[in-house]
């Protein structure tokens, strides 16, 4: 009976462990890579990226995409509605609940209501944003927006199930709806160095308006832009560092503070790891990892670890952020990543060489000053590598705690028995 339940003892523990090892969490559905696995539903995926939708239905923890073909796209394509409108009607075909296709042909009393992420907008009125789900004889399921009254599509096929997370099924053509194809004003445009000027992050405001690195920024916003901004403190004390870098050194430090896609704050907490930036190209990876603690999310590169502590602006597709560092790139301060080489230790002299005994010193060269166009050193200097941590050293520490964690817990159970 002891040695039982010092199994299940043993059982549970290990099962808690795992879950606190690296790695052990849970991944979150993406929209895109699961349609990617079909070229037949390519123009349905591209109009969910270019309307960020997707970032929207990634976030979401229960949802049902109705997708269509690239075939059934082809009537919605020819009205040349705007991208708001067009995600307003491809909004009517996310349903804020999981209908995988057992679900479908179990629909109680043969007919459902669902809402959608066009009702969610807040934009939809009365019932435009609910779609009808019926059970048709000859086991077929019909769909259609609640204001229509009748029902324009059926479905066809399931492409991706994961119950109760999200189910992407194919219906045969796309639901028409009046108010959602609506014309949707578009968002007035936003001065974004002004708007920065106005709330503490001058400083670099002028940077970028002294640089080609505005002109990128304003390249990306109608696309989605996300801007992390440090605040007139910290640029002000990287100044004279900022000032002995080259042009292009510039201009790749100011666009390494641009990611050129929309991400709010529920995103960036939901979405942590490596990201790129506008900085980025083939030559050089100019990137970050974004990492929360909770309410707290920081951004962290090789050299330094600045944390958000503000939101200027997030009005999709610009949001903006105030943090309380310069991002500083290791392509541009590899020098921080260096310390300075420690003298060599001294060597003792053979005792049967008397003539030999006095002990010669080896000195580092002095290091030399960096000129105008070479890397600039880290502004915080030597605090710099105390704030580069890595991935792998937390992961370490955490493997560490769950060996410490099952070799207690066996300690435990023996104690039991």
């Amino acid at each position: 009976m002891e040695v039982t339940m010092q199994l299940r003892y043993t059982a549970v523990v290990i099962s808690m462990v795992v879950l606190l090892l690296p790695g052990a969490t849970v991944e979150g559905h993406n929209i895109t890579s699961i349609l990617a696995k079909f070229p037949e539903f390519s123009t349905f995926n591209h109009y969910l990226t270019i309307t960020h939708l997707a970032d929207e239905i990634n976030n979401r923890q229960t949802i049902t995409v109705c997708a269509v073909n690239n075939a059934g796209m082809s009537d919605l394509l020819s009205k040349h509605l705007s991208v708001y409108a067009m995600k307003n009607v491809l909004s009517l075909h996310v349903l804020l609940d999981y209908f995988g296709a057992k679900k479908l042909h179990q629909i109680t009393n043969g007919t459902a209501l669902a809402a959608t992420m066009f009702q969610a907008t807040g934009t939809a009125s009365g019932s435009s944003g609910f779609v009808n789900i019926t059970d048709l004889k000859g086991g077929k399921v019909g769909f259609g927006s609640e204001d229509t009254g009748r029902t324009d599509a059926t479905f066809v096929k399931s492409l991706h199930e994961l119950p109760y997370n999200i189910s992407v099924i194919q219906i045969s053509s796309m639901l028409p709806s009046a108010e959602a194809e609506a014309p949707t004003p578009e968002p007035a445009a936003v001065n974004i160095t002004s708007l920065m000027s106005a709330h503490g992050c001058m400083n670099f405001a002028e940077a970028l308006l002294a640089s080609d690195a505005m002109k990128t920024y304003e390249d990306n916003i109608d696309g989605g832009l996300s801007v992390f901004c440090p605040l007139d403190d910290a640029f002000k004390g990287f100044l004279p560092k900022y000032k002995n870098l080259t042009v292009g050194g510039k201009q790749s430090l100011l666009e390494y503070h641009g990611v050129p896609i929309y991400q709010s704050m529920s995103m960036l907490k939901s979405s942590n790891g490596l990201m790129n930036t506008l900085a980025t190209d083939g030559a050089s990876k100019y990137d970050f990892t974004v990492q929360n603690d909770g309410q707290e999310v920081t951004i962290k590169t090789s050299i330094v670890t600045a944390k958000i502590v503000g939101t200027l602006i997030d009005q999709q597709p610009l949001v903006i952020f105030t943090i309380n560092k310069v991002l500083l790139p290791k392509e541009l301060f590899k020098a921080a990543l260096s310390p300075a080489p420690a003298p060599a230790p001294e060597a003792d002299a053979p005792a049967e060489s008397p003539k030999s005994s006095k002990k010669k010193k080896h000195k580092s060269p002095p290091a030399s000053d960096s000129p105008s166009d070479s890397p600039a050193d880290s502004p915080d200097d030597g605090v710099a590598d105390q704030e580069a941590d890595s991935n792998s050293a937390t992961e370490i520490k955490g493997f560490r705690f769950a060996a410490v964690a099952v070799a207690s817990s066996f300690w435990f159970a023996s104690l039991v028995v």
